[in-house]
């Protein structure tokens, strides 16, 4: 039964809070995208820790969503999420201080388990306190700043590497953390724990947390027999997970969810599937305009901003949409457009021009705007309201793990083409070969995720 203090906070605290925190994430990983190349000359770093640099935060995330979704269920969602955005200030704090790759590694590290902790509970809260009537359109506001995060992380990420130094991007994060700690502390009275009294799963959790670490760093080794035998124990602890939760009476996530409920089960595919086939697109757009165009951090940002705008500037609309027209029929349309987008792509070489690499960024813009919020709808809509924090925490977790999976693929290349040396002009060749194979690898994945979107079914029967 879901649980609530007698003074009601005003819905409208609760969308400013939860779209700040939205707003936060998303800026904190583009802009460090464009700073990666001015990160990784001052710590001589290579391509392979350049890599770890943005996935450390997503790994950990990931690893730690499920079971802090879980958490907030059973203990209260706004107090896991107010832990979490502490969490993320300390630790981005740490960052500006770090004097080597292993230190920033390890603080992104602690800032990716207060991520867990955020995206586990935001939208869970958002949808405890708005009506299944809004739900689409507080979503899309939510969507939008989520991309109006990913729009102004390049431009002013840009701005701020480029003029203060990387560590300035950090010190942003810690001001808006705080400026979300005290608004949750002054507006929201309440507290949500749609599942309080049940146990919490800590075998499943640290079988969960396992599997996925092994299957991250198994990625990053390939093709050794290291590599492969690290990516299927993974494999084989993540079958082990699905019997575990089928087995106990409180799971950490409830495989209930997946096996009797289709729409929930193919709209968190289709997020996995759009996620791995997209997430590294930024990141490897990012080392193109400044290693191989010559372009400044501050510039790159500029360019890179165009599909974070369009998408910004859609998801509200579609988000809307969704409440009229079916989920399904959506989020495929952005499905497709995704796919055009990266199958174009695969075209890019040294001397493309500004105005192709926009146009195919605004077509990328659209279908991520055509998929997120009514993807969210599906989703949320699906479930029932004691769910709706572990069912928020499974959508943020299958975007991470494919985030992860994403920026996995591209290590794996780069460890196949590159090597563990730093990107140079003596080996722009074999970058560029590698964003290739990269691009053709997410075409391929996310024409599949076409047909897991349109397998969902429908979300209102009639």
């Amino acid at each position: 039964m879901e649980t609530q203090t007698k003074i009601g906070p005003s819905k409208w605290s609760v969308l400013l809070v939860t779209t700040l925190s939205s707003f936060l994430t998303p800026f904190m990983s583009s802009s460090i995208n464009i700073a990666l190349p001015t990160i990784g000359r001052e710590f001589k770093m290579n391509a392979i820790v350049l890599g770890w640099v943005a996935t450390s935060y997503l790994l950990a995330a990931a690893m730690f969503l499920v079971p802090f979704g879980r958490l907030a269920d059973l203990h209260g969602r706004k107090r896991i999420f107010l832990y979490g955005i502490s969490l993320d200030a300390i630790s981005s704090f740490a960052i500006t201080i770090s004097t080597s790759p292993l230190t920033f590694i390890v603080f992104r590290i602690l800032q990716g388990f207060g991520g867990a902790m955020i995206f586990g509970t935001g939208v869970a809260i958002l949808t405890s306190v708005f009506p299944a009537s809004e739900r689409g359109k507080v979503l899309g506001i939510n969507s939008a700043a989520v991309y109006s995060g990913l729009s102004l992380g390049p431009l002013l990420g840009g701005l701020l590497t480029q003029n203060l130094g990387w560590r300035s991007v950090f010190f942003f994060d810690v001001v808006i953390c705080l400026i979300i700690i005290f608004l949750v502390l002054w507006k929201l009275k309440s507290e949500w724990a749609g599942a309080s009294g049940e146990k919490f799963d800590v075998a499943g959790s640290i079988i969960y947390s396992l599997a996925l670490a092994l299957l991250m760093y198994g990625l990053s080794l390939l093709p050794s027999i290291k590599g492969i035998t690290l990516i299927t124990v993974g494999l084989l602890s993540i079958t082990l997970f699905v019997v575990w939760e089928m087995k106990i009476p409180s799971p950490v996530l409830s495989m209930y969810l997946f096996k009797n409920n289709t729409v929930f089960a193919f709209s968190n595919l289709a997020a996995l599937i759009n996620y791995s086939a997209t997430a590294a697109v930024a990141f490897l757009l990012s080392l193109y305009l400044q290693y191989i165009k010559g372009f400044s951090p501050q510039s790159a940002g500029f360019i890179l901003v165009s599909q974070p705008i369009i998408m910004a500037t859609f998801s509200p609309i579609f988000g809307r949409l969704s409440d009229k027209i079916e989920p399904q029929v959506v989020s495929s349309i952005g499905m497709g457009l995704t796919v055009i987008g990266l199958f174009l792509l695969t075209f890019l070489n040294e001397s493309a021009n500004l105005a192709f690499i926009i146009g195919l960024l605004i077509i990328l813009g659209l279908g991520f705007a055509f998929f997120s919020s009514p993807n969210t709808n599906a989703v949320m809509s699906s479930v029932d309201k004691k769910f709706f924090g572990i069912s928020s925490a499974t959508l943020a977790s299958m975007r991470l793990i494919g985030q992860m999976l994403s920026m996995g693929i591209v290590m794996m290349i780069f460890g196949i083409f590159i090597g563990r040396v730093q990107i140079a002009p003596e080996n722009y060749s074999l970058f560029m070969k590698s964003v290739k194979v990269a691009f053709s690898i997410f075409t391929a994945l996310c024409f599949g995720g076409i047909f897991a979107s349109l397998a969902r079914g429908k979300v209102r029967q009639k």
